[in-house]
Order: structure tokens, then sequence, then C-alpha cells
């Protein structure tokens, strides 16, 4: 299992930056995980439009799933995709999506999208992929943290969760851990968020093997973030940056 990053700031992008987006690939399958802004923009650096085999959005605040928009567009009228392309979420993300285009009151969206509904607890297949959806603790919305598992590997992702039991079991034994880490030390912390201190006492609470941090709002000097989940977590440690990419178990 590969790991790409296509976007990983927080909240807003910071100039010439991208919020979360990931790209996951199996056997020339490609599942892209999140997609918020210039994600899309990132993916076609990647992979063509028409190669993304399905999406996978943990929730529906607009920094991790705006890109369908010009996705939508580019498949739909730009010819670049056939109908129908799986896309997952938690409930009630569609009528979010459904309100943002349309077309003389038509639902154009789901016509471009085959949209599913996530549930924590029930696991579901795309591709090569296992999945198994967690409830996360964020606020607004329902938010979901996935467990990815392939060919003996587990890839695990909060999207976005302040500190839950769930985050642990999610985690568990992951070969990779892709956290949020919202936060220093230093910041104000708000219970819907981690800081990079609270990651790294998850990943090793969990006994993950790789803990990649993500989600970082563009003010923060990541030096700071890394170091400060290394005073939690002992194991290796990155920092999810654009173009990155990972072997998941390596």
């Amino acid at each position: 299992m590969e790991l790409t990053v296509l976007g990983a700031q927080g909240t807003w992008p910071g100039a010439g930056g991208e919020n979360c987006g990931y790209l996951l690939t199996q056997d020339g399958y490609h599942l892209w995980v999140d997609a918020g802004t210039g994600t899309f923009a990132r993916l076609q650096q990647v992979i063509e439009v028409d190669q993304v085999g399905s999406m996978l959005i943990t929730h529906g605040h607009p920094d991790h799933f705006v890109d369908i928009i010009p996705t939508f567009y580019a498949r739909h009228y730009g010819g670049l995709g056939e109908p129908g392309l799986p896309l997952w979420s938690p409930g009630g993300f569609t009528d979010i999506a459904a309100a943002l285009v349309s077309e003389n009151g038509r639902n154009v969206m789901a016509e471009a999208y085959a949209f599913r509904t996530a549930a924590a607890g029930e696991v579901f297949e795309l591709g090569p992929f296992r999945i198994t959806p967690f409830e996360m603790q964020h606020i607004g919305v329902l938010s979901l943290g996935y467990r990815v598992e392939s060919g003996g590997t587990v890839f695990a992702y909060t999207g976005d969760t302040g500190p839950c039991e769930a985050v642990v079991t999610l985690a568990k034994d992951a070969d990779l851990f892709l956290c949020e880490a919202t936060y220093q030390n230093s910041s104000r912390l708000f219970p819907f968020h981690l800081s990079a201190s609270q990651a790294g006492e998850v990943a090793t609470e969990a006994g993950a093997h790789h803990l990649v941090l993500t989600h970082l709002t563009p003010e923060l000097d990541h030096l700071v973030s890394i170091r400060e989940s290394a005073e939690t977590f002992d194991g290796p440690i990155d920092l999810a940056v654009p173009g990155m990419v990972l072997e998941v178990g390596r």
C-alpha cells in the first residue's frame, strides 16, 4: 500500500498550500481520501482524473471536501470520467454536497458521484481496501476516522478529532498512523482537535509503528510540532508534506 500526500494544512491553506487530501494506492487502484482545497490540482500531477477508483470523505468541513466540486465539473461537464464515481462519507454529507451544485433543481452531483453512507463499525470494501469507520470527537458534524487494510498492512487516518477512546482503537497496531496535530503545547487547546503531543500519546497507547502528523495550521513551526510529538512517542515520526510518498508498512 502506498500513501501519496496531496495536501496537509488544517483549517485554511497557507500561501501556495493545500488543505487535507491523500491518495492510497494498491495494485493500481487509487482511493482518494479527503479532498480539501487545492488537492484536485495536486492529484492531477500524480494520476489522471479518470484513474480515481473511489473517494472517501471524513466529514463535511470545507478543508476536507471542497475539491469534490472541481472534480465534479471536470468529470461531469469536462468528460474526464464516467458517471457514478463511488464516494463514501458520513451520514448527512450528501445533503451538503447536493446543495452546492444544481442544474435546474436536478441533483447532478448524484449523477457524477455514487454517494454511499459510511457508519461507525460497518466495514466495507473499495477495490483492494477493507475499510472500517470509527466515529471521532469533533464539532458541528459527524466526523469519521478510517482504518484501511490491504495486503496485510494497516493504514489509519483520524480525519479531525479530539482526544477519545475511539481514536486509540482506530490506530491500534497501525503500520502507518496519519494523525491530525492541529495544535502545539503553547496553543489554546480545544476538545475537538489534537495537539502534536496528544497525537504522540495516541500513537504510543495504540502501539502504532509510524506516526505521520497532518492538519497543522499554516502559521505553525513544523519543527516544534515534530519535537513535541517526539516527547510522547518514540517511534518514527514524519510530517505530511504535499508530494510525499510513503510505503505503508515499510
